[in-house]
């Protein structure tokens, strides 16, 4: 065969591997991501996984739609690449923070709300936020809510498959 004809060959197959992802190259800021994911605490529990479907999930790697630890830990992964990291809080969901545990009295909860354990419910804050928080005790006298997030303060283990990469345009 001669070289005029395999050159067009070879640009085009690059093109379809850029394409779909299987060119080897890295994920990197801007790409869109396709990643399989278990997420498990110290203790060895799971406390999320992509791994229940056949979906993996996608996002914008440097959108600021997941935790930093994790996109941290995606960007410079090749697709099929499988990797373990263990986040610590700060690169997770923060430290836990008492600051942001409430007790109302009864008489500040609005009438006619039905609370419970464990229930979510809106707060809003003294900027005009809205916060959901977790009710974590009930008494004669008060409601204590919580608005950290379940994961604060702990440290996260995730097992990361790169599924695919759709470059940035």
């Amino acid at each position: 065969m001669k070289l005029r004809k395999i050159i067009p060959v070879l640009v085009l197959i690059l093109a379809i591997f850029s394409i779909i992802g299987c060119g080897g190259g890295e994920a990197k800021a801007g790409d869109k991501v396709s990643v399989h994911y278990t997420g498990t605490l110290d203790d060895g529990s799971v406390f999320d996984t992509s791994r229940d479907g056949d979906n993996p999930i996608q996002f914008v790697l440097g959108g600021g739609n997941m935790i930093p630890g994790f996109e941290k830990a995606v960007r410079g992964m090749k697709v099929g690449e499988i990797k373990t990291v263990t986040l610590s809080p700060e690169e997770a969901y923060g430290e836990y923070r008492q600051d942001l545990v409430f007790t109302f009295s009864w008489a500040e909860v609005p009438e006619g709300i039905e609370v419970e354990i464990d229930q979510k419910m809106p707060l809003e804050s003294d900027q005009g936020d809205v916060i959901i928080a977790t009710v974590t005790d009930i008494s004669e006298e008060s409601i204590t809510m919580d608005a950290n997030h379940q994961l604060a303060g702990k440290r996260l283990t995730f097992e990361i498959e790169l599924v695919k990469i759709e470059p940035a345009e």
